[in-house]
């Protein structure tokens, strides 16, 4: 591609400045040397542009990994578009008010500037501005006013993170009645898309072949081409299992162990215990995940970690665990407050350790430093797990990992397994499996403690954190540990700078040093519940191996011996119990069974 130099800034009026159709550079550079040093286009968002170019459509849907750049696509789109003197105007809808922001921010680097405190009832802004930036909630406050705005203007819409508009009917209609009239229309989205019922304005739908139409996107640029570009970091995923004790709102006591085979109400319930501030699971994992950072501090010394919470009660919560384990008091951010969007700003921009948030923290928010996050949240949808981890995995130098902690829960897991995973948008009723767990979501974050009868309330009444696993690259690897032991050590201890090879190189070493050892180490003469705790970890580590050795998953197994040896679940098994299924494992080893 040639530079063109000499070119006016393209917003002194509308289509002045260099076409770059052949080059692909904004015209706010005059020259390859001063785009490339602001930024550098990626192959992917070139081809896109390409072939956004030579069909020139009214809608395009670009999906592309978290981190992948869409924004800088985007721009560079509306950029050229301004250039062509297609359109002379440019309305950016984002999930979030610090989004809106965001967006300013990276246009305004390119000359276009987008006002983000524009409120749909006021119809005019500085003409100082070329664009507006709102949120979906936002546009369907007064989708009139903004149709009528949008006709007045060639308008280029760009519905960022668009499958938001798929999750009202009402906020879909919003989009589509607002603007229908304009004169391109740019999605994105970079999350793969949940099962819905309601359609998402200005895509395309084409049968799937089983009944149920799905979502065609014109250009998609997934986590896994990401990862072998070097745009995105590989993710180890450090999987926490543990013993959980609750009381129901039926009054009843029940203990589990996190990770083991439960129905999806027990496993919600064993979730919601190990989140609970007050048990031990939380104060471990957050120890285990600040260990970690300081690890990957020592080759990233601006590393940033980010808890995300279920709900405010809990995330000041953690804020203070976290304030005792490092000394010092992290960054909360809620989203009822007036400066958290600057918050974030200023904790992207600093070196501070940790920060807590809710939700807003989750989706589209640009925080290149983290590295290290917690997932620490009852909401457990596909959707918003990936929104979640994609916010550790851009990469900024080579060789640079991202680490998330999360609880042993099933569902949890297999996302972590599945995260090369590429999904469209279904027409279809949810599935019963989805549909429970968004149902689950929901009610944790308004379910009230007490039942409506008041007579008794869910409470979480103890818990212990172990190292479970690593899942990585879809693999899973060893064999359990006791938190803080030197095993555990082993994995957090994984430095901060490798390459994804290196990586599973290391784990591997650990796994079969563990192996070698024959799991966890025999249980000593402890109180009851420390030998009961050391029991069920060497079963736990036991099993693991088999797993490693069969490949069949860890509940298979527990399953197996509960069938084999009888007794209740490992969390409430006897000495005995555990001890005779111990014996079978070993067994099966021996026989080859």
């Amino acid at each position: 591609m040639t530079a063109q130099p000499g070119s006016s800034d393209i917003f002194t009026g509308p289509g002045q400045g260099p076409d770059f159709t052949a080059t692909g550079l904004p015209p706010a550079f005059p020259d390859r040397a001063a785009w490339g040093t602001a930024r550098q286009l990626r192959a992917w968002q070139s081809a896109a542009l390409e072939q956004y170019f030579a069909g020139n459509p009214k809608d395009f849907l670009a999906v592309a990994t978290p981190g992948a750049g869409k924004t800088s696509f985007a721009l560079t789109l509306a950029a050229n578009l301004f250039s062509r003197r297609v359109i002379d105007r440019v309305v950016v809808v984002a999930p979030t008010e610090h989004l809106k922001t965001q967006w300013a921010e990276a246009a305004d680097k390119i000359n276009i500037p987008i006002d983000p405190n524009f409120g749909s009832k006021q119809g005019k802004t500085s003409k100082d501005f070329k664009g507006i930036a709102l949120t979906y909630a936002g546009v369907a406050t007064n989708p009139l006013a903004l149709r009528i705005r949008v006709e007045g203007f060639k308008t280029l819409v760009i519905l960022d993170e668009v499958h938001h508009a798929g999750d009202s009917m009402g906020w879909g209609e919003a989009v589509r009645e607002a603007f229908e009239p304009a004169t391109r229309r740019l999605a994105l989205t970079g999350t793969p898309f949940r099962s819905d019922a309601n359609p998402i304005p200005f895509v395309r739908y084409e049968p799937d072949g089983s009944g149920a139409l799905r979502s065609v996107a014109d250009y998609s640029y997934g986590y896994g081409p990401a990862l072998e570009d070097g745009i995105v970091r590989p993710v180890l995923f450090m999987a926490y299992s543990g013993d959980m004790h609750w009381r129901t709102k039926a009054g009843d006591e029940v203990a589990a162990r996190l990770g083991e085979p439960l129905t999806k109400d027990l496993t919600n319930q064993a979730l919601r215990t190990a989140l609970d501030p007050s048990g031990s699971w939380i104060p471990a994992v957050l120890t285990a995940a600040d260990h970690r950072l300081t690890e990957v501090r020592q080759h990233v010394p601006d590393a940033g970690g980010l808890v995300i919470a279920s709900d405010q009660t809990h995330a000041r919560a953690y804020a203070d665990i976290l304030k005792s384990i490092t000394g010092k008091k992290p960054v909360l951010v809620l989203s009822d407050e007036a400066q958290s969007g600057r918050k974030i700003s200023k904790f992207a921009a600093g070196d501070d350790r940790w920060m807590v948030a809710v939700r807003m923290v989750s989706e589209g928010v640009d925080v290149p430093r983290l590295a290290v996050g917690v997932y620490a949240t009852m909401t457990a949808t596909p959707l918003f797990f990936a929104q979640a981890v994609g916010r550790f995995v851009r990469a900024r130098a080579k060789g640079e990992t991202a680490s998330v902690f999360l609880p042993s829960a099933p569902h949890l897991l297999r996302y972590a397994a599945e995260m090369e995973v590429e999904r469209d948008h279904a027409l279809k009723p949810r599935s019963e499996d989805e549909s429970q767990l968004l149902v689950d979501a929901e009610q944790t974050e308004s379910e009230p403690d007490a039942d409506l009868d008041g007579e008794h309330s869910f409470a979480a009444l103890a818990s212990d954190a172990d190292f479970d696993r690593v899942v990585f690259d879809g693999g899973e690897f060893g064999l359990g540990a006791y938190s803080g032991s030197e095993d555990e050590l082993d994995y957090l201890g994984i430095p901060g700078l490798l390459e994804p090879d290196q990586v599973k190189d290391l784990l591997r070493q650990h796994q079969a040093k563990q192996v070698a050892r024959g799991g966890a180490e025999p249980p000593e003469s402890y109180s009851t519940h420390r030998r009961l705790r050391e029991l069920r970890k060497e079963l736990n580590g036991l099993v693991a191996a088999w797993h490693h050795r069969t490949g069949k998953p860890h509940g298979v197994i527990h399953a197996v011996l509960v069938s084999e040896c009888g007794g209740p679940p490992s969390a409430v098994a006897s000495e005995d119990q555990l001890q005779e299924r111990i014996d079978a494992v070993r067994q099966w080893a021996t026989s080859g069974a």
